[in-house]
């Protein structure tokens, strides 16, 4: 996987308070699932680097408690996202992270057919009462202007056309770092995880804290 960008600045952690951690263990975990690609799957890692594992531990740091399903797989498209999405996605989920669009720039697939595959997605989620965190990509500069624009548009477009939450780069912060990608130089390392962990981990708990607790999924 592999997207030749800046990143973005970056924001600390902090710690949990007391209170935050006494009303996380008192709460059922929320159930939440990434539907993604190689990004997600922890492609070159062991499971317990992948993505999900890693935001589920920095939420538990921070006092929130979640049990985050990997629905991740390598090689994946948003239509394939979109095809699979019913029993990739558990039922009783509450919320669910998409993280898809970065393999439909590697192929130079049409935007229109990515947006409409992402739009589906987002349809179906919403009809079964889950909460989506839209995760956006960035075409590679290669493609072309024209291809950059229709691109980069689907996802603030799909995020303010159905109000769900929007973090606008995946990879911010890991893109244009070499040191935190693997030796193929598409993939992060360990390391990489972590640090898409640290940037993502404020916007997804603004998400969480949103989502209606103990809400059953349709």
């Amino acid at each position: 996987m592999f997207l030749l960008l800046m990143g973005l600045t970056g924001l600390a952690l902090t710690g949990p308070s007391g209170a935050a951690m006494a009303e996380a263990s008192n709460a059922a975990p929320l159930k939440l699932a990434v539907l993604g690609d190689s990004l997600t799957a922890g492609y070159g890692l062991p499971a317990s680097a992948a993505f999900p594992v890693r935001l589920q531990q920095a939420l538990k740091e921070k006092g929130i408690a979640a049990e985050i399903v990997n629905a991740g797989v390598s090689g994946d498209t948003a239509s394939g996202g979109r095809d699979r999405i019913d029993w990739s996605i558990p039922q009783g989920t509450q919320a669910v992270i998409v993280e898809l669009g970065a393999n439909d720039m590697l192929r130079g697939i049409e935007p229109k057919v990515t947006r409409a595959a992402l739009d589906q997605i987002i349809q179906r989620l919403k009809a079964r009462g889950i909460d989506v965190l839209l995760c956006g990509m960035y075409a590679a500069p290669n493609l072309g202007e024209p291809y950059g624009k229709a691109f980069n548009s689907i996802y603030p477009d799909l995020a303010t056309k159905y109000g769900v939450a929007l973090y606008p780069f995946f990879l911010d912060g890991v893109a244009d770092n070499a040191a935190l990608k693997q030796a193929d130089g598409l993939h992060p390392t360990a390391a990489g995880v972590d640090a898409i962990v640290q940037r993502i981990l404020p916007a997804v708990e603004t998400f969480v804290k949103k989502v209606p607790p103990a809400r059953a999924a349709l």
